[in-house]
């Protein structure tokens, strides 16, 4: 590095060397890191089904690898780019379809971005011993972000995505110390790779990069522009080059492009998962009813225990730091890094806070770590400066923190009662002690800022554990324990995104005092469960999950077996729901498996989540028809008629899912295939679910 790009606020080693303690340290947060990650990660079975059953097709087929397809036969595929889906399928090649093959890959996942964030941190701080200490704790606050905690033990595409957003915004420091080019082109690399695996969310950092390059970069304006455009380019064909691909193949030599309602890459990406998430205009989705959006959402009932604890401490600490250094060279790499990190949240919150298309809380992991990166070069700037007035400002953060700490646990007042009072007075008394620092001895000191880290990161941490300790399924899924909507005693958190409530937040069918949907926490005494931890599979005796249906009924109205699968005898006739894929009964599984090779699909079944459930547990291509919504066109009418004439699938399993057409815009084909084959073949009823033989007489 130049002696023009290095950070004039926080002078190098002289020795260039570490302390003693640095790399042991860093050895135990990694390995701290991993256990929360990976402990009892297999109680979580196949997490979110829709996307483990797409894992399972591209281990047994290299199309549907490529594609990202729902079953291996190439039917539709998921509603995202295939990036995230890749490191699950190549475990599962190697290791087997199980609960680890899949979710370990996420958990590596986190301990990389930790990793990531502490060199990221370390490096503009000059690498100094000083800077080991900051670095550490941005790391840590990663760690035991509770949404952290939940996203890199699950198989959603997120895990990836914060990966692959950290990454490049390392590259993007490193390319902010010299004039060469290689680090601008690996930046926009990593970026498009994460276009991959989360389409246009990955591109929220792009204006905040490119402003922070062209501002603070050594060398002449015009060697800055050129090598941008460079970085720009590798973003696109990072991003682009699966696109090309996809668009290049005949749309009948591949699968139907899910969430789309043309069969098109570029509508997906645009519309269903661009545009769309912003202004609520989500053709075939199903919406935001929840009518949140505002500055506050980021702080709310749910969303404040998810990553909130340390923002407004991050939000402070980025002011002061960039006060601080506001007379430091163009070039200076710790002002560097608070733009990069501080714009990154910034906008990215933003468009969190104020998007009305379908949003769910675990998108703001993407949150964690400029959070985390923030509280540690923030405390590292003011430290330096602890003998001015900037004490103060590092006590009000640790008060403040403290004091939002015990809101957030005052949200769960049953939970770990103890630990509010605790955190309040030891986050009191370390602030008071900081803002006191020039007259304490140097072990109170260093007393104090220990207790104001402990007490900063306690609640999150505990929020953490409990996510790590806690089995989470389905397609919806919060961290931490179950907190009141809106303060104590007002039901539970809110529920899926895009369903209807009951009493107090409950989902249409369920009992008032039932866990919220995708939560995780277990069922009530008494109540089976289908898969661990989440909505039971079926009641006797009753309707589970929602409005009962036929195989054409629930398409047509509504939510019926939107959880749940039906009762023996009754309608609901399918195992799963819009947001949840139970796991079939043995029974049926074994008709499934019975001559399945002489077919290309031993059923299909109105939407992701219901075809992933039996496609997991009989091992044999399902076809999601509709996609994940039920609203694709695909297959349309005649197209199923085709392939049930030419004996491709055995059976159709009846079910409901959520008719969401005439409010998003989306394909009824799904509602006039379930008429059509209710009205054309016999039914059975086996285990309380609802089959229908195909390649038997018509009715």
């Amino acid at each position: 590095m130049t002696a023009t790009t290095a950070p004039p606020t926080v002078a190098r080693s002289a020795s260039g060397g570490d302390p003693k303690w640095a790399r042991p340290a860093l050895g135990l947060l990694l390995a701290a890191t991993a256990v929360l990650y990976l402990w009892g990660l297999g109680a979580s079975g196949w997490a979110n089904a829709f996307y483990a059953a797409a894992a399972q097709a591209g281990s047994r087929s290299w199309s549907a690898f490529f594609f990202g397809a729902s079953d291996a036969a190439g039917a539709i595929t998921v509603d995202k780019t295939p990036g995230a889906l890749w490191p699950m399928a190549l475990s599962a090649r190697l290791f087997g379809v199980n609960s680890w093959s899949l979710l370990v890959p996420q958990a590596l996942m986190g301990v990389g971005t930790v990793a990531l964030l502490y060199a990221a941190v370390r490096r503009s701080l000059g690498r100094t011993p000083g800077s080991v200490v900051p670095a550490l704790l941005a790391g840590a606050a990663l760690a035991v972000t509770p949404v952290a905690a939940l996203m890199f033990r699950f198989d959603n595409p997120d895990a990836l995505l914060v990966l692959l957003l950290t990454a490049a915004a390392y590259a993007l420091l490193r390319a902010c110390e010299d004039t060469r080019a290689r680090w601008v082109v690996a930046c926009g690399a990593l970026v498009g790779a994460g276009f991959l695996a989360k389409m246009l969310q990955a591109f929220l950092v792009v204006p905040v990069f490119a402003v922070v390059y062209l501002a603070v970069a050594p060398g002449g304006v015009r060697g800055r522009i050129v090598r941008l455009l460079a970085g720009g380019a590798a973003l696109v064909a990072a991003a682009g080059w699966w696109v090309a691909a996809v668009a290049l193949v005949p749309a009948g030599s591949r699968p139907y492009i899910g969430g789309s309602q043309h069969d098109s890459v570029l509508e997906l990406a645009l519309g269903y998962n661009g545009f769309g998430r912003l202004n609520g205009a989500e053709t075939g989705g199903l919406g935001n009813p929840d009518g949140d959006a505002g500055w506050a959402r980021m702080f709310g009932p749910v969303i404040g225990g998810q990553v909130a604890w340390l923002l407004p401490a991050a939000l402070l600490l980025l002011a002061a730091g960039l006060w601080a250094v506001r007379r430091a060279p163009r070039t200076d790499g710790v002002r560097a890094a608070l733009l990069v990190w501080g714009g990154w949240l910034l906008v990215t919150g933003a468009v969190f806070s104020f998007m009305r298309g379908i949003f769910h809380e675990y998108y703001t992991v993407a949150l964690a770590p400029p959070i985390a990166a923030l509280t540690g070069l923030g405390a590292a700037v003011l430290w330096e400066r602890r003998r001015s007035p900037s004490a103060a400002v590092l006590a009000v953060a640790v008060a403040g923190t403290a004091v939002w700490s015990f809101v957030l646990l005052g949200r769960s007042p049953g939970w770990l009662p103890w630990l509010r009072p605790l955190v309040l007075a030891a986050g009191l008394t370390a602030a008071a002690a900081l803002a006191a620092l020039r007259l304490l001895p140097r072990r109170a000191v260093a007393a104090a800022s220990c207790a104001a880290v402990a007490a900063c990161l306690a609640g999150p941490a505990a929020y953490a554990v409990d996510t790590a300790a806690t089995p989470h399924t389905g397609s919806i899924v919060t961290a931490g324990p179950a907190v009141a909507r809106g303060g104590p005693g007002r039901g539970f958190g809110r529920p899926p995104t895009g369903m209807r409530t009951g009493p107090r937040g409950a989902p249409p069918g369920l009992p008032r005092n039932f866990p919220a949907p995708g939560t995780g926490r277990r069922p009530p005494r008494g109540v089976p469960g289908g898969v661990p931890g989440g909505v039971p599979g079926g009641v006797p005796g009753g309707v589970p999950g929602g409005v009962p249906g036929g195989a054409a009924g629930g398409a047509a109205r509504g939510l019926g077996g939107g959880l749940g699968g039906g009762a023996a005898g009754g309608p609901g006739g399918g195992a799963s729901g819009l947001l949840r894929a139970a796991a079939p009964d043995a029974r049926v599984t074994a008709l499934l498996r019975a001559d399945a090779s002489a077919y290309t699909w031993a059923a299909a079944a109105v939407g992701s989540n219901s075809a992933a459930g039996l496609q997991l547990a009989s091992g044999r291509p399902v076809m999601a028809v509709g996609g994940f919504n039920g609203t694709d066109p695909a297959p349309t009418l005649a197209e199923f008629q085709r392939l049930v004439a030419q004996k491709k699938i055995h059976y159709f399993v009846g079910g409901a899912m959520p008719g969401a057409r005439a409010a998003s815009g989306g394909s009824d084909a799904a509602a006039r295939i379930a008429e059509w084959v209710e009205a054309s073949f016999p039914s059975r009823a086996v285990a309380g679910t609802t089959l229908y033989d195909l390649t038997a007489g018509r009715a």
